[in-house]
């Protein structure tokens, strides 16, 4: 896992990196849950979603909005996502577990994923991404 915050005025900025484009999707859904729940999350429930977008950045944007409302709608935290990627079609195998108010309301409401400065970058050392979560 390899994704860190950076410095924004008014919402969450996550930058993120990873050796290959499934990792960093993986990644930044790590990175979403954690921003939401903190770190303590298990998996205990399995799920599948399946998204296809216009270009890469559309397929993350449509990924992490489809964990975005599983998990609230459902009341699920996400622990890992194993992700494969077919062009702009991704698979999404998703450890989850229910929602404990005791170990997971240490973090921040995220109200959806921004396309503001979505860009991924890929060069020698891998893929690489800034993104914004709305709070």
């Amino acid at each position: 896992m390899s994704f860190e915050e950076v410095s924004h005025t008014a919402d969450v900025k996550i930058r993120a990196r990873a050796p290959t484009l499934e990792g960093l999707f993986s990644d930044t859904c790590d990175a979403l849950m954690q921003v939401m729940y903190g770190t303590s999350r298990k998996g205990t429930i399995t799920k599948e979603i399946t998204v296809k977008a216009a270009d890469i950045e559309s397929l993350l944007f449509e990924f992490l909005s489809e964990i975005l409302f599983i998990s609230e709608v459902e009341g699920i935290v996400f622990s890992k996502a194993t992700v494969q990627i077919d062009g702009l079609h991704l698979h999404a195998v998703l450890e989850a577990e229910p929602f404990d108010r005791l170990r997971h309301a240490q973090g921040t409401e995220v109200k959806g994923i921004s396309y503001s400065g979505l860009a991924i970058r890929h060069d020698a050392n891998g893929y690489m991404l800034d993104i914004l979560f709305d709070v």
